[in-house]
């Protein structure tokens, strides 16, 4: 089996080019495996060319997403994201009652797919009966699967096919996890941006460090079966944004919010902790936040301009 190196940080990951979406309309444009294949080899990718050669055609495609998602639902699983998400929401949702936010909280998952930490969420049903929870994803197949598994849950959370920055109701607070290392340059202080109107985001990724690139590619090729999910996963380490990257976009796009890390730090052992949290909070948010955060609000950090 071939497997060349990931040497590109800033190159695509394969399910980056396989899906072409127009933002405004979410009408989905074709896309020919030819020219993945291409831009990998252009990108000096070899095994994303190799595995993009293997790829089934587009009838299947929507068949495989749902595999990647699921092999990528275990991974959440074992790293615990869940209960990471709950960590930080569960009291950002009490500092805006605090702060006299009243009625409904609307938590909006960005990029959900399968819809793993909106169903966790509403499964322990612990944020409180005025928290709604709403998953938005581009890829229909991704968000029929999730409403399937919530309503054999029995859960009370939706999903819906949707830009999550243009919903008719917007977001009180946005969440999302494994997402910012898929925006590069501009389009990352741009999904920044389109969060302004909302009281707070709690954004979860892959905390870079020496020992990432390693761990992801062993435990990747261990645990995954899909050469996509292998490919993909290992390439998603080498592309996390350091922690400094992601402060400066999201300070720069969101002036008006005061914007913190959580776990930002890496350590003589990053294996640990393997992911980092950047949080957006709205004026007079800080203060109560912290409180609520309790012990964990030593694991905050980067809290000056």
């Amino acid at each position: 089996m071939h497997r060349g190196p990931a040497v590109n940080p800033e190159g695509p990951e394969i399910t980056d080019l396989l899906i072409d979406m127009d933002p405004r309309s979410l009408e989905r444009r074709p896309v020919q495996k030819g020219a993945v294949v291409a831009e990998l080899e252009a990108q000096g990718m070899r095994w994303g060319a190799w595995v993009a050669r293997g790829l089934p055609e587009r009838g299947e495609i929507d068949r495989l997403f749902v595999r990647v998602h699921a092999e990528m639902q275990r991974l959440w699983e074992e790293f615990l994201q869940g209960e990471r998400m709950r960590a930080l929401l569960a009291p950002l949702v009490k500092a805006l009652r605090a702060s006299g936010h009243g009625g409904r909280v609307r938590v909006v998952d960005v990029g959900c797919g399968l819809g793993y930490l909106v169903r966790w969420l509403a499964a322990r049903g612990e944020l409180g009966a005025e928290v709604e929870l709403l998953g938005c994803d581009y890829n229909g197949a991704l968000i029929g699967a999730a409403e399937r598994y919530r309503r054999e849950e029995g859960l009370r959370c939706g999903f819906r096919v949707a830009n999550a920055f243009t919903l008719e109701e917007p977001a009180t607070v946005y969440i999302s996890t494994g997402v910012l290392h898929h925006f590069r340059g501009p389009s990352l202080a741009e999904l920044f941006r389109q969060q302004r109107g909302a009281q707070a985001f709690v954004h979860l990724d892959i905390k870079p460090s020496y020992l990432a690139p390693l761990g992801s590619l062993l435990f990747h090729v261990a645990r995954m079966r899909e050469p996509i999910s292998q490919h993909d996963g290992t390439l998603s380490a080498v592309r996390a944004h350091p922690g400094e990257r992601l402060l400066e976009a999201a300070r720069g796009a969101v002036p008006s919010h005061e914007v913190l890390l959580f776990d930002g730090e890496v350590g003589r052992l990053p294996i640990l902790r393997t992911m980092l949290g950047v949080i957006g909070l709205a004026p007079g948010l800080r203060g109560p936040f912290v409180r609520e955060l309790g012990p964990l609000a030593g694991r905050l950090g980067a809290t000056q301009g």
